[in-house]
């Protein structure tokens, strides 16, 4: 393979003599014609930059006229990779390299294992500006764009990782491409991470990579109330199973159950987990309190709880729940063709209280909704001719009303969450969550740079547009009992 141990060897050489050579090399693929200075418009651009990549790729697998040694070593291994180097190239584009081969031609680079796998790859993107990438070599190919200061390829490479966290993997990447991006400190692309993972958690629950999180992964994912997966019940499984195999010590145990929305569980679950789950037997006390106040919630009317307890916390805020007790799938086809209409059913409140009672609540959405203050008029214009409404001019449009009130409505408002999937090879994804709360009827921006009129359109799904809508009550404090 080129560059690695083996390859031709080349006598290193200093001084004018190698970027000389490399200037007879560029000299021939240089082809600019510009516009003769006469002024006849018979100027011509000729493009021949395939050709000068084409010939920087034969000095580095080659090494002709070659001026730098580079020594690749792996801690632990007596494998050396060689690469014959031209220190011109090598520093157009890393001040790193600029900085190792000043007053030396010869130098031993001591990389892990998958970033010494990859270093041939990656001293050819410095020749030729272009690099392929598979999601396995993403952390690498940083690591080494980031230790040799490649400005370029560092932000190509996130850049691709953020483009790319639904890509089918056997293992999964998202959670390990989060780690990487804590170590960095890549603040971006920890939120990035985050995001995806909180949006599509269901998914990563039941993949290999689940395993894989941190302590502190978990910590923020279970503070956060924008969490889409299937129930609460579900997330406890998950962080049983988490902490059964990473056997954490009991301050990190009892903080990720202590997390756990208990009060969203209906009560037979919790008398079921009571009993069958070992880390709530096992850490039963350190939590008792929480169980205790979610069997409360679950006895009494929201109403009435609210006259004695704070309900303005997270523990009595649902999160984005698929079951169909919050919520209901819409797919849409031909979302661009006319206005369509839904409704569906929610229960009125997590607590056990109001099991029995549904919410109805009518969708409207239409693809091309234009606001009255953006409507042009029927009028004439300077010129005399008459303004015409532009459809293309308008936005998709998503409002969510509730088909009925009620007295149970009083000391609760509701949170409408619009949950938009997208298709990326193969695999449904969570791409946005649009909420909005009871005060308004619509989403402002929903889909706002979305163009629904293309069939390539990403947000198309086989020409449908995938959302999944929930409805989930806020509760507030509307008395308080002096004690």
């Amino acid at each position: 393979m080129a560059g690695l141990l083996g390859a031709r060897p080349a006598v290193p050489r200093q001084g004018g003599c190698s970027w000389a050579t490399l200037l007879l090399l560029l000299l021939p693929v240089q082809a600019a014609q510009k516009a003769d200075l006469s002024g006849e418009a018979a100027g011509a651009t000729m493009n021949h930059s395939q050709a000068l990549i084409h010939r920087l790729q034969e000095l580095l697998q080659n090494g002709n006229a070659s001026d730098t040694l580079l020594r690749v070593r792996t801690p632990g291994s007596d494998e050396v990779k060689v690469f014959h180097a031209h220190q011109l190239l090598l520093t157009l584009q890393s001040t790193a390299f600029e900085r190792l081969l000043h007053n030396q031609t010869a130098v031993t680079l001591y990389e892990p294992a998958d970033s010494a796998a990859l270093f041939e790859k990656f001293i050819r993107y410095l020749y030729c500006g272009e690099i392929s990438i598979l999601l396995h070599q993403a952390i690498p190919l940083h690591r080494l764009a980031s230790k040799y200061r490649v400005s370029t390829l560092q932000r190509g490479v996130a850049e691709y990782m953020k483009s790319h966290l639904a890509s089918e993997s056997s293992q999964g990447h998202v959670v390990g491409w989060y780690h990487y991006a804590v170590k960095i400190g890549d603040v971006g692309l920890q939120e990035s991470c985050l995001q995806f993972l909180a949006w599509n958690l269901s998914a990563v629950l039941g993949g290999a990579e689940w395993a894989t999180a941190s302590a502190e992964l978990l910590g923020l994912l279970l503070k956060r109330s924008d969490l889409v997966l299937h129930s609460e019940l579900e997330l406890y499984t998950a962080v049983e199973e988490w902490v059964g195999r990473k056997q954490p010590e009991a301050p990190v145990t009892l903080q990720l159950l202590r997390s756990i929305r208990y009060a969203m569980i209906p009560p037979g679950h919790l008398f079921h987990l009571q009993k069958q789950s070992a880390v709530m037997v096992r850490h039963y006390g350190a939590i008792q309190d929480l169980l205790f106040q979610a069997f409360q919630f679950h006895s009494a009317s929201p109403l009435h709880f609210a006259k004695y307890f704070d309900v303005n916390c997270s523990m009595f805020l649902p999160r984005n729940y698929l079951s169909g007790s919050w919520g209901a799938p819409w797919v849409i086809s031909n979302p661009a063709r006319d206005d369509r209409s839904t409704s569906f059913q929610t229960q009125l409140g997590p607590s056990n209280h109001d099991a029995s009672k549904r919410v109805t609540w009518n969708v409207l959405f239409s693809p091309r909704w234009l606001p009255v203050s953006l409507r042009p008029v029927y009028a004439d214009s300077v010129s005399g001719a008459i303004q015409s409404i532009r459809i293309e001019d308008g936005r998709p449009r998503l409002v969510i009303t509730p088909a009925m009130t009620s007295s149970d409505f009083a000391g609760v408002s509701f949170q409408k969450t619009v949950l938009v999937g997208v298709r990326q090879q193969g695999r449904i994804f969570v791409k946005h969550a649009y909420s909005f709360h009871q005060s308004t009827d619509e989403l402002a921006d929903f889909l706002a740079h979305a163009d629904l009129q293309k069939r390539t359109s990403e947000y198309l799904i086989d020409n449908s547009l995938h959302l999944h809508l929930i409805v989930k009550p806020v509760y507030h404090s509307l008395i308080k009992v002096r004690k």
